[in-house]
């Protein structure tokens, strides 16, 4: 497919974060937190709350936001018969019995026979295979989906350090599709309150789904970023969100994506329905499909240079260094106007990461 493609290296993707400004636990009320407002027609920034995110939104936008649910990844093991310890962090089923882990422990090599322990609960597992991202095929000796509730533990990111007291709040309210590693960040600052009040103001939301998987742990290393590749995560855009999504397109409305693992969503399925953008045109023109309903693996990977046919604007959380995320922003709000507003979070003392506050690219 066409791109306007933007030589770009990774280095120019670092910044400088003091270690206070790492959110370690989440604010209450959820849309408590602090907004920066950036906007890429004026290079405006201002500084609100979420609550007031409503004030920037339109009649008749549509929000479209990512509804996986975060999964207890996180298993305690021994190995047998050593009684070491092993740590598996679960990133995808691949069937009842077998997914993909990384693993945290010594020397443990295919054939490797575990004892999953949590919550008086025990499970027997083995090693089967190194797989290509350099992580562990795990097959536990029952269907481990029915058990994770008793024996996993949600999973907080490496950078988080305080225990969470309510496993909840790494969750977002209108998560019920099982499947993710890590929480769809931007999406925790929504209350059910705050939703019924945009939905009475005219604002549209509906879901997608994004199962986040191994990328959010692993940096970009290469020093080009064009030779970084996404390991695919599981995706799902329905018929009938798709349809709202083509008839909002159609009629000159806004699409409000919530994150960036929404974005993913709907950029892939606008290059599933139209193999250029001269075909998308003619589409639109046409009062054809702009996207396609889909369910299956993406690994998109969008940085600057990238042709954004879906997504008009962005809500999203402050993105580690160096990180295809930060990437993802980058090429939707320019990287000049992102340096500068990062600059300012940061000066201004925002809460970054997972439990940090948002911003609103308009």
């Amino acid at each position: 497919m066409p791109r306007n493609e933007v030589e770009g290296r990774t280095d120019e993707y670092d910044y400088s974060l003091p270690s206070h400004l790492i959110a370690q636990t989440p604010i209450e009320p959820r849309d408590a937190s602090r907004l920066l407002v950036i906007d890429r027609s004026s290079g405006m920034l201002e500084h609100r709350r979420f609550r007031d995110v409503g004030d920037y939104l339109l009649p008749g936008d549509l929000l479209i936001a990512n509804q996986s649910r975060v999964i207890p990844a996180r298993l305690h093991c021994r190995k047998v018969p050593t009684g070491g310890k092993v740590e598996l962090l679960l990133l995808s089923r691949r069937s009842d019995r077998r997914w993909e882990a990384l693993v945290g422990g010594r020397k443990v090599h295919v054939g490797t026979e575990l004892l999953v322990e949590g919550n008086g609960t025990h499970l027997k597992a083995s090693v089967v295979s190194v797989t290509e991202s350099g992580g562990r095929l795990i097959e536990f000796a029952a269907p481990l989906e029915p058990l994770l509730e008793a024996i996993g533990i949600v999973p907080l990111p490496p950078y988080i350090h305080e225990p969470l007291s309510d496993p909840e709040r790494y969750q977002t309210v209108y998560a019920h599709v099982r499947g993710s590693v890590a929480a769809p960040t931007a999406g925790l600052h929504f209350t059910p309150a705050l939703m019924q009040a945009l939905g009475e103001s005219g604002v549209e939301f509906d879901f997608v789904t994004l199962h986040i998987g191994l990328d959010t742990f692993r940096p970009v290393s290469e020093e080009r970023i064009r030779d970084h590749r996404i390991h695919t995560e599981y995706g799902q855009l329905t018929a009938a969100v798709a349809q709202k999504i083509n008839r909002a397109k159609h009629e000159g409305r806004r699409i409000v994506a919530v994150g960036t693992t929404t974005v993913r969503v709907l950029e892939t399925a606008a290059r599933i329905g139209a193999a250029c953008d001269s075909e998308l045109d003619r589409a639109v023109q046409a009062g054809g499909d702009v996207v396609t309903p889909f369910a299956d693996q993406t690994d998109l990977f969008i940085y600057p240079g990238f042709d954004f046919r879906v997504t008009d604007a962005l809500i999203t959380n402050f993105h580690l260094p160096r990180s295809s995320l930060l990437m993802l922003v980058a090429a939707f709000a320019g990287k000049e106007l992102l340096d500068r507003a990062y600059a300012e979070a940061v000066e201004r003392e925002y809460r970054f990461y997972s439990f940090g506050d948002a911003s609103l690219i308009l």
